[in-house]
């Protein structure tokens, strides 16, 4: 059974930073395309970064330029470095693999407020 941790969320003023980390076990972790996702109040689920197995990145046009994803094969783990943090970013933070799916694990709250 394959499972995620993801920790590293909380309250931070806009213009903040926050790194998020999801700990995966129970699969080949190194074999699948991963991402994060972010799921606000009353809204979807959305994804909003993804790494392929070579480190290729992708980002949704609201975090580009602000979010980085990265990831530890051999640990199994998925970092998301978040600078310049806006409001809007407040939202539950989610891993999941993009193509390849499995249960969602509990997820971080962000929150971004002064």
């Amino acid at each position: 059974q394959v499972q995620f941790v993801e920790s590293g969320g909380g309250l931070v003023q806009p213009g903040g930073s926050l790194r998020l980390s999801c700990a995966a076990s129970g699969t080949i972790f190194s074999g699948y395309v991963m991402g994060w996702y972010r799921q606000a109040a009353g809204k979807q689920r959305e994804l909003v970064a993804s790494i392929r197995i070579d480190g290729t990145t992708n980002y949704s046009d609201s975090v580009k330029g602000r979010f980085t994803i990265s990831r530890d094969n051999g640990k199994k783990t998925v970092t998301l470095q978040m600078n310049s943090l806006k409001p809007e970013d407040t939202s539950v933070y989610y891993c999941n693999g993009v193509y390849t799916k499995w249960l969602w694990g509990q997820g971080t709250q962000v929150t971004v407020s002064s």
